[in-house]
């Protein structure tokens, strides 16, 4: 799960000096991370029916050699449009690990067991992103910006050895036999179901906002707030440590309040929190700790709103979790490309851009959450077929 972090917030700190050494806008080096969300969306929606017939382990494997091909091409590349390129194709292998990862969960847990333990697994993969940019900042410091993605080459790398450790969890017995385009074709009918579409629209609004966040901060930071490169990934740290308090959080609630509840939560306090950012980012007040309060309360709603949502959408048809795991993912990091090219495709050189993109986002994952209260579950989870 931890490689949709490891594969961006690495090289955050470095998209300043990156802009410079390839003579590019600092809104075209944005359009990396909207080009690795492209990939990431359309691998999802190819590794989940693949997982689903062929089971975990193999199309994981496939995955991370894809992963290593695109940090070592991302590495050698000489221009920022080289850079977007190799950044699809490290998604497309990135994507296999994030959805798979879910997949897992769903084919050992259910309910609010699968909540819960989503939540308690987006604690450890926080370590990721939380020593990402700080690694990230001295691996540039002292090597240069391509020995970032080398290091995401190695990475890669230790993990395909690791991956051979972790037994396989969907026996043959519970695969699908028939034709791959048949797996395909259940995404019509998943994309029928009103609640899926709920849940996955209320951390798809949320991810918008959290990209247009990863996008947005280093320039809003280093670049308009004067921050020295080396301490973003402190004040980047601080928005991790948020998200795993509230992960903690909702794993110790969502037994007790249900996963439902702690997602309106969640998204009402991350549309409070984006409009305060908005507001904010347009007068410019208490400057750069006035924009980091905010910033860091829309951020910690991760917690709430992320591991919710998935296990809500898991749990509806958990007899394809592959899939649905894939198509709540690739909506959501589709998103993530809408608030990722608007903070790049409106950037001014203030945080402006960023702080509307996240109070829409906010204000987006309410209304669906919200929508959850009228729409009807289908039926028990074990019943459900396609």
């Amino acid at each position: 799960m931890g490689f949709a972090s490891i594969s961006t917030d690495f090289y955050l700190p470095a998209m300043p000096a990156m802009a410079a050494a390839l003579h590019a806008s600092h809104g075209m080096l944005e359009f990396s991370i909207t080009g690795y969300l492209i990939g990431f969306s359309i691998g999802q929606l190819f590794w989940g029916p693949v997982s689903d017939k062929f089971g975990r382990r193999l199309p994981a494997a496939a995955g991370l050699i894809l992963f290593i091909v695109g940090s070592a091409g991302c590495a050698q590349a000489g221009s920022a449009e080289t850079i977007i390129g190799w950044r699809i194709v490290q998604a497309l292998g990135a994507s296999a690990c994030v959805v798979i990862s879910r997949a897992i969960v769903s084919d050992l847990y259910e309910g609010a067991r699968a909540a819960r333990m989503l939540s308690t697994l987006m604690v450890v993969m926080a370590i990721a992103p939380l020593l990402g940019p700080v690694i990230g900042a001295q691996v540039a410091a002292w090597a240069g910006w391509r020995a970032i993605f080398w290091l995401l080459v190695a990475l890669g790398v230790a993990s395909l050895a690791a991956l051979y450790t972790i037994p396989e969890t969907l026996p043959p017995l519970h695969r699908h036999g028939g034709r791959l385009s048949g797996a395909f074709a259940c995404y019509a009918k998943l994309l029928t179901a009103r609640r899926i579409l709920a849940y996955a629209g209320a951390g798809g609004f949320f991810y918008a906002g959290m990209f247009a966040y990863i996008a947005g901060t280093p320039f809003a930071y280093i670049t308009y707030h004067h921050l020295p490169a080396q301490y973003y990934g402190l004040l980047f740290g601080a928005g991790i440590l948020g998200i795993m308090a509230t992960n903690v959080l909702n794993a110790r609630l969502v037994t007790r309040f249900g996963a439902d509840r702690l997602l309106v939560a969640g998204a009402l306090i991350a549309a409070v929190a984006g409009i305060a950012c908005a507001v904010v980012a347009w007068t410019d007040w208490g400057g750069l700790w006035g924009l980091l309060l905010p910033l860091f309360v829309f951020i910690s709603c991760t917690g709430l709103i992320v591991a919710n949502s998935v296990a809500g959408a898991l749990a509806e048809f958990s007899l394809q979790a592959g899939s649905v795991s894939a198509l709540v993912g690739a909506l959501q990091y589709g998103s993530g490309i809408a608030g990722s090219g608007l903070v790049g495709l409106f950037a001014d050189g203030t945080p402006r851009p960023m702080g509307w993109v996240i109070a829409l986002a906010g204000i987006g994952s309410l209304l669906c959450a919200k929508s959850l209260v009228q729409a009807p579950r289908i039926g028990t989870q074990h019943e459900q077929t396609i």
